[in-house]
């Protein structure tokens, strides 16, 4: 994946991702801006997402520790190097746990 191809993803990706926190009814805070979403939830711990150009990857930190993803073209989705896990079920599991947030990305 080119570079550009990157960010094109981690912008579509943060764009989803910020409509669905539109959409949510609690006093969660987020904020974009320099390829980093962070989002501050009512019990003051956060969760910050940030784009690594260098190395393709989306990181996430959370209250659990922090992550990398690296995108899979054959589920469109990324994947936690770690364990595999999918970054959409990630993050709906980190935002019920972290924050007590019923997240869906719609």
């Amino acid at each position: 994946m080119t570079e550009s191809e990157f960010n094109e993803r981690i912008d579509d990706l943060f764009y989803a991702l910020e409509l669905q926190l539109d959409k949510i009814d609690s006093d969660m805070d987020y904020e974009a801006g320099g390829g980093v979403l962070t989002l501050e939830f009512e019990n003051g711990s956060t969760m910050v997402f940030s784009r690594q150009p260098p190395t393709r990857q989306l990181w996430l930190a959370t209250r659990a520790g922090g992550f990398h993803f690296e995108y899979d073209a054959a589920v469109d989705d990324w994947r936690n190097t770690r364990d595999q896990a999918l970054f959409r079920t990630f993050v709906i599991n980190q935002m019920k746990e972290q924050g007590d947030i019923d997240f869906s990305w719609g």
